[in-house]
Parts: structure tokens; sequence; C-alpha cells
């Protein structure tokens, strides 16, 4: 995709807080893209880690209406708090890792002046990822709602005992479960959390939901892939401890019996930028150590 670097006028800068090496990144880019003629906004928490005094900020949440293209300093967690932000203002985000894996940060800070320098000439690939919208209702009342890039999760919190819940697809019962809870995430989050509890790598690209059981009490019960249209609730039992729920790890909300989760493709979609050569197969070869034993055996 091509396109002219002045579609790219004003960037927003977001970074991970008490992080030393991301406030470096920073600066590189602050500085990089004022000698570029551009317009670098941070937002408000982020302007408070780097040492500029004249430079302008926005709060997070208002980020998206200022600025033409938003650049994530961090790990995929500081990129999955900006997609929540951003997602609704339609506005492209693109992520330089300076955490661990790095799926979806995916520029190496080695590289970060030179892949953005591509970026901002309008060499890109573009993905478009889904996330859920996560609604808790109690007595038919909405009560808490939220919205998740990788992941909602019904948990017990801190407690050893198992949750008794119910599934429900489309309308139709699949199951009545006693466990240590439910991973339902999108292909983005499929390798995150999920992918640690058993289930599946799924595409990006792929429009499907993923539902991993955690420790389930049957060795039958595994996880089931849906179309990214369905509709899930899961309706609370009885359990001995109040069971949580949480969005892509934010805050849990403790859960009563009778209380019921519904959960959905929510209607914006986060649009993820790549510098050319990204390869979501590489990726998971350097992200997960596949080709680990080959490359060992092929050593001199």
């Amino acid at each position: 995709m091509l396109i002219s670097h002045k579609t790219f006028r004003n960037i927003g800068l977001v970074g991970r807080p008490d992080k030393s090496s991301v406030v470096e990144t920073l600066c590189l880019i602050h500085d990089h893209l004022l000698n570029l003629g551009l317009h670098p906004v941070f937002d408000t928490d982020t302007a408070a880690l780097v040492p500029y005094e004249n430079t302008q900020t926005v709060s997070r949440s208002l980020l998206g209406e200022v600025v033409d293209l938003v650049i994530v300093v961090g790990g995929d967690g500081s990129l999955l708090h900006a997609a929540r932000a951003l997602v609704k203002y339609n506005i492209p985000v693109v992520g330089v890792n300076r955490g661990r894996l790095g799926f979806l940060t995916d520029i190496k800070p080695t590289e970060v002046i030179f892949k953005l320098d591509q970026v901002l000439k309008g060499e890109f690939q573009i993905e478009r990822r889904f996330l859920l919208e996560l609604e808790i209702r109690s007595k038919n009342e909405i009560i808490h709602d939220a919205i998740a890039l990788n992941d909602v999760v019904l948990h017990s919190g801190k407690s050893v005992h198992m949750i008794d819940f119910e599934l429900n697809i489309d309308g139709q019962y699949v199951y009545r479960q006693h466990s240590d809870g439910l991973i339902v995430a999108t292909p983005t989050g499929s390798t995150a959390y999920a992918l640690s509890g058993g289930g599946p790598i799924v595409h990006p690209t792929m429009d499907a939901i993923v539902l991993v059981p955690m420790h389930p009490h049957t060795l039958s019960s595994r996880p089931i892939v849906v179309g990214g249209q369905s509709e899930i609730k899961l309706v609370i039992r009885e359990n001995r401890v109040p069971p949580m729920v949480s969005a892509d790890g934010q805050h849990s909300i403790a859960l009563n019996i009778g209380d019921t989760i519904h959960i959905r493709k929510h209607p914006f979609k986060l649009q993820l930028l790549h510098p050319p050569g990204y390869d979501f197969y590489n990726a998971c070869r350097t992200k997960l150590g596949w080709n680990q034993d080959f490359d060992y055996m092929n050593r001199d």
C-alpha cells in the first residue's frame, strides 16, 4: 500500500511507563519526526516520562481525535491498552517492541527509524483485528461492560475452588462445566493466555472466536472454535466463592449466582500496521521457539 507520508502528519506517541528503554526510544522517534517536519503528540501519561516541556499532549482517550497514526512503544500489553482507547477512532497503530514476545509490537528497537520511515512513506501491511465486547448482566440489567483485543476470561480469582457455569452459543445450550474458568479469545489472543491453556493458534485474518476451558473436571472437554459472529453467553451457577471475569487482564469483576456474561464481536476493528516483510508464521517461529531443534542440529 503506497500513500504519501503527509497522510500521517500528526503522530501520536504512547509508551509504557517505568522503563528507561521506552523513554530512550520515544525520544529517538520524537526527534526524528520533528526532523521530518511532522507533528508528534504525546498522550498525557507518556508526556510525564519524557524530558520535553513544549510538546503537545492530550489524554489517551482523546488521542484518536487529533492524530493520523499512533506509535506505541512497549510490549504487547501497552498496545492492548492503547487499542482499547483508539479503536473507535479507526486510527492506525504501529508497535515498537520494548517488551518480551512482541506479537503485536513487532518493530525491533534497533530498526525503529528505518522501519518507521517505511511506514510513514506508505509502505506497510495493514491488518484489521477485531475485538470482543463484554457485558455483565444481573437481573437483566447491564452492570458492567468492557472491550478486549485479546480475551475475556472467567476465572476463580485467588480461590482454588472450581467454577460452576453454563455455556450457551447463539442461544443453544452447549454444556454445564466445573473448571477453573473459561478463556474466550480472538485470533489475536490465541497466541496469548489461550495458547498457554492449550488452545489452538488462529491466524489473525480468521473470523473466529476460541473458547478454551481452564483445567476442566472432565478429560473430554476441549477447546472450541466458533464463527466470529457468534453470541456467547455464560450463566453463573452455584459456587463456594464468587467467580470473576476480566477483559484483557483489566480489573476483575466479581459475579453472583444467576449473573450472565454476554460476549460478542465489537463493531469497530483495530487497524494494525506492519512494515514490509511482516510474516505471521515467522513471528511464531521466533516468538514461540519453533525450529529450535533443527537449528541446533544444523550448526557446524
